[in-house]
């Protein structure tokens, strides 16, 4: 887990290491850090910050997090099982600073990605309803609920679930 700036740093050493390693005659211990300067490259690429953001993330230090986020310049390279805590973190962020259109952008495209667990991809589409009712699209909030229940949540999720529902029954 490196930073943007961490990674350049380290390639910029290594690189000076594999120009003595020629120079020296150690092709051997060259072409090693070569490979490690490529997995570097490669895992800046498909892994980015985004475990780092998590970190803050889970301590609820969102301007952290959000710093660390925005080192992703195209997501789209992440892998999905990065690309997925990308979206909710970035939803969740977006949610916090009251730009609900934005946040459900982000958690719409987490709803499309594959998750591990229902009760993670069930908090996305939590997130979801949560919007909806916020912009009184109730038909909409609705069908998340829906899509919510036939995953295995948590009881403390249940209990979302049910509360949301009876705010939609208020108005249907």
């Amino acid at each position: 887990m490196m930073t943007f700036k961490a990674r350049v740093a380290v390639i910029i050493i290594a690189l000076l290491l594999i120009g003595y390693g020629v120079y020296a005659g150690h092709y051997q211990t060259s072409i090693l850090i070569a490979g490690g300067v490529c997995y570097l490259v490669w895992s800046h690429l498909r892994e980015s910050s985004v475990a780092m953001a998590s970190d803050s993330f889970h301590k609820q230090d969102y301007a952290k997090a959000k710093v660390l986020l925005a080192e992703v310049k195209n997501p789209d390279r992440l892998r999905k099982g990065r690309r997925n805590i990308y979206e909710y973190m970035m939803g969740t962020i977006s949610l916090h600073e009251d730009r609900i259109d934005e946040a459900e952008y982000h958690f719409q495209l987490a709803s499309r990605l594959p998750w591990k667990k229902d009760n993670e991809k069930g908090m996305v589409l939590i997130n979801l309803s949560n919007i909806s009712l916020r912009k009184e699209e109730y038909e909409r909030a609705q069908a998340y609920i829906d899509v919510a229940k036939k995953l295995n949540l948590t009881e403390r999720q249940a209990s979302i679930i049910g509360k949301i529902q009876n705010e939609i029954s208020k108005h249907i």
